[in-house]
């Protein structure tokens, strides 16, 4: 039941875009298109799974060992770079089309905030490896579920006669303020 509690809070009560507002360079750029919001909301969450799993490995089998674990930020830092190369490579490889898409917020990954705070937070919060693999499958799938509502919600608002000075960005900041003010009720939940 803890893993269960902990995915949901993970997910939707603090879910890393609505409560943490990180991750928001993506969130406001790709959510233009449902199609690219599925494709980076992925992407997403295999980078933050990885690089947490990866990162959980190398603080308890090198770093704690070793008593480095003041290195673990750098260490991590370095870890998600070459780990976000890694799955660029890879979607250019295999999917050409989504990584036009994604364009210039594919290599960003690499310095959203989130794939490193989630990194950190696993060790702060001093989670076991399932509690680690919990939460890092649980927060990007948040940052993913957020992404494609707000695609969703932005493709409408395209289609509708909105002012001049609300169009764009206004707007989808609006919408977004009014997302995180209607998850914010689901804190009493867990």
């Amino acid at each position: 039941m803890n893993l269960f509690t902990l995915f949901i809070s993970a997910m939707l009560i603090n879910n890393i875009i609505l409560s943490k507002f990180l991750g928001m360079c993506p969130f406001m750029g790709v959510s233009t298109k449902l199609e690219s919001s599925v494709g980076m909301g992925l992407a997403v969450i295999f980078v933050i799974f990885g690089a947490s799993v990866l990162s959980y490995a190398l603080y308890y089998l090198v770093l704690v060992p070793a008593q480095l674990e003041y290195m673990e930020l750098i260490c991590f830092i370095l870890l998600i770079a070459a780990f976000v190369q890694f799955v660029e490579m890879f979607i250019k490889k295999t999917s050409p089309s989504l990584y036009k898409q994604l364009g210039i917020y594919l290599p960003l990954i690499t310095t959203n905030c989130a794939v490193l705070y989630v990194a950190m937070d696993n060790i702060t919060q001093h989670y076991n490896f399932l509690e680690t693999v919990v939460n890092s499958i649980a927060v990007p799938a948040g940052f993913m579920l957020m992404l494609c509502i707000f695609a969703t919600i932005r493709e409408r608002l395209e289609a509708n006669d909105i002012p001049r000075a609300f169009k764009g960005n206004p707007i989808a900041f609006v919408v977004a303020a009014i997302m995180a003010v209607a998850f914010s009720a689901l804190a009493g939940l867990v």
